[in-house]
């Protein structure tokens, strides 16, 4: 029998689950997160929520899962206290306001198809 040219230094190790994260899919991250898995594909396409590629297929470390869920995230407005001051609530401002000017509106109006102006054949022969 003959002698590896070369002998390794070490046995090959296998790999440990502490070396490696764990990759999920978009399903998996879309079950997390309550949404479609649309919206995680989209998200990563248009390199909104942190991702790896491998090959052409999107997928999310524990990492990329909390930051996802970190930039998501949406905290109520401090506003300081002075002692002493009451602050009235502030009101959200309404959807839609009226403009506030006098000039009157004018309505538009459309003008009929062309091919209702032209006959569309020609004189009869």
């Amino acid at each position: 029998m003959r002698q590896p040219a070369i002998t390794p230094a070490s046995p090959p190790t296998p790999p440990t689950d502490a070396e490696l994260p764990r990759l999920y899919v978009p399903e998996e991250v879309a079950a997390v997160l309550g949404c479609s898995t649309w919206w995680v594909k989209d998200r990563a396409r248009r390199r909104l929520i942190p991702f790896t590629r491998v090959g052409r297929a999107y997928r999310f470390s524990d990492e990329h899962l909390a930051e996802i869920i970190r930039m998501h995230e949406e905290r109520p407005a401090q506003t300081p206290q002075l002692p002493g001051v009451v602050l009235e609530p502030t009101r959200k401002p309404r959807g839609r306001q009226q403009p506030q000017t006098s000039a009157p509106t004018v309505r538009l109006k459309a003008r009929p198809p062309r091919r209702m102006t032209k006959s569309q054949f020609g004189t009869a022969a």
